[in-house]
């Protein structure tokens, strides 16, 4: 065969081997499996996995305290694509969990809210610590308050 599209001997169509699926078919990659499913995007949400057990011990403050904040359980009957690990039995009958871990979902604009309320205490705590090192500088010197303290370390005896 000259190339992949000799035709067979005077007649019009390609060779018999050329002509099979396995021939066309792209290869096969092997990709190790994921350990917790990803849910399609759904706009205006965010999800999360959350933890209500380890070990088989469970764990009501954690799951409590993240419904507390606006996190609910995600439904296996709104998530098609996740149907296969909605619980059978439990407190969570119906939702999505793997392993211990709830898959829930909170609006992206209370999420954001919650962002901005860290920043804001972030940066007052940061200003706190500015105005303390300030308060604590001693005005008859210039000096800065932090001192480059050094350590060293040595092997041996010191005889």
């Amino acid at each position: 065969m000259e190339n992949a599209k000799t035709l067979e001997k005077g007649q019009n169509r390609l060779a018999r081997e050329l002509d099979n699926r396995a021939a066309t078919q792209r290869p096969m990659v092997w990709r190790a499996p994921e350990l917790l499913p990803n849910p399609d995007p759904r706009p205006g949400w965010t999800h999360r996995w959350v933890r209500t057990a380890t070990m088989g011990v469970a764990d009501p403050s954690n799951i409590s305290s993240k419904l507390r904040e606006g996190y609910e359980p995600c439904k296996g009957d709104d998530y098609p694509e996740l149907m296969m690990h909605a619980s059978t039995e439990g407190r969570f009958k119906g939702s999505i969990e793997v392993g211990g871990l709830l898959l829930c979902r909170i609006p992206s604009e209370i999420l954001e809210s919650r962002m901005q309320q860290h920043e804001v205490l972030n940066a007052r705590q940061m200003e706190s610590v500015d105005n303390t090192f300030l308060r604590d500088r001693d005005a008859r010197s210039n000096m800065a308050m932090l001192v480059d303290k050094k350590s060293k370390v040595s092997f041996g005896s010191s005889t």
